[in-house]
């Protein structure tokens, strides 16, 4: 393996050497992103995150491609940096609550510039699910939350009368509407009060009840993930299911010193909010591993037929 000049190696390790630009590099090392995907990963301003950027540019670590009208950013293709930077990164612990926050919400904010023109395994197999989950019917209303997988919006369309989406930012917004354009889909597409997904507020906003609601990557991860669960029961009718595709590492972490398995953490923030979990799987593809999950409300929550009435 060839050997790196110190002077070289000391630009390198100033320049990682900062918080925000080792969560940077981690984004980087995962898929080519924009300016704006990692702002919003990080929850900081475009041009603090230019300048961060900059610094690993000029290092050598980080390099600029042009994928269509956006600028994105990857980790540099040269031998040595590249080594390097792997090398950094991989001594990352991937369990860490702010690098699984970080890759979630940098997921989310690229996924519909990457997936609205083409469909992925994962969106498929997903799509999947949901029709084995008993989408298939005619429903009245439907809503999607998180939207990272556009597939899902042609199997929801299609077999709702209304169908509305919220999603987490403006060019997420511009994608999904992008995408129902091309497919003939009619869906009203309403942007998240903020980036950090879905709130109470923001499914109101959507609509009084929904006969299927679907969660795909909200943005929101452990027990974050309890409330707003807890704020889909309010809009779910009787009858109606709630389906839910988390990422598993953002479910991974500990509860009151006791580790918690995945599947066991989705299913307890289920079963606290007052719905019945009818089936749980892991989904991979694409790289990806994810927490499928369809519920239904617990007997004792469902509706009166009055208030069902007044809602819909």
């Amino acid at each position: 393996m060839a050997s790196t000049p110190p002077p070289v190696l000391v630009r390198w390790l100033r320049a990682a050497g900062e918080p925000s630009r080792l969560r940077l590099l981690a984004l980087c090392g995962d898929a080519p992103l924009s300016v704006s995907d990692l702002a919003q990963a990080l929850r900081q301003s475009e041009p603090r995150i230019s300048r961060h950027l900059k610094i690993l540019r000029e290092a050598g670590l980080l390099e600029r491609i042009r994928q269509g009208q956006w600028v994105h950013y990857r980790v540099c293709t040269e031998p040595e940096a590249s080594g390097f930077v792997r090398g950094l990164l991989a001594q990352l612990d991937g369990r860490d609550p702010q690098l699984q926050r970080d890759r979630t919400a940098a997921r989310t904010a690229a996924a519909p510039a990457v997936t609205s023109s083409a469909e992925s395994r994962l969106g498929r197999a997903l799509a999947a699910f949901v029709a084995a989950g008993g989408l298939a019917q005619p429903l009245r209303a439907a809503l999607i939350a998180g939207m990272a997988h556009p597939e899902l919006l042609a199997s929801v369309a299609g077999a709702a009368r209304e169908c509305t989406a919220v999603v987490p930012t403006r060019r997420a917004v511009q994608g999904v509407r992008a995408f129902a354009e091309r497919r003939g889909l009619r869906c009203r597409v309403l942007q998240a009060s903020s980036p950090e997904g879905p709130a109470a507020a923001d499914l109101a906003r959507a609509g009084p009840s929904f006969d299927a609601v679907l969660l795909d990557h909200p943005r929101v991860g452990g027990e974050s993930l309890g409330q707003l669960l807890n704020d889909v029961r309010g809009v779910l009718a009787p009858g109606g299911r709630l389906w839910i595709f988390e990422p598993y590492e953002s479910l991974e972490g500990s509860r009151e010193r006791v580790v918690e398995h995945p599947l066991a953490r989705l299913r307890r923030l289920l079963g606290a909010a007052g719905l019945v979990c009818e089936r749980l799987s892991p989904v991979e593809a694409d790289g990806e591993h994810v927490l499928a999950a369809v519920a239904r409300l617990a007997a004792g929550l469902q509706l009166p037929a009055s208030a069902a009435g007044e809602r819909s």
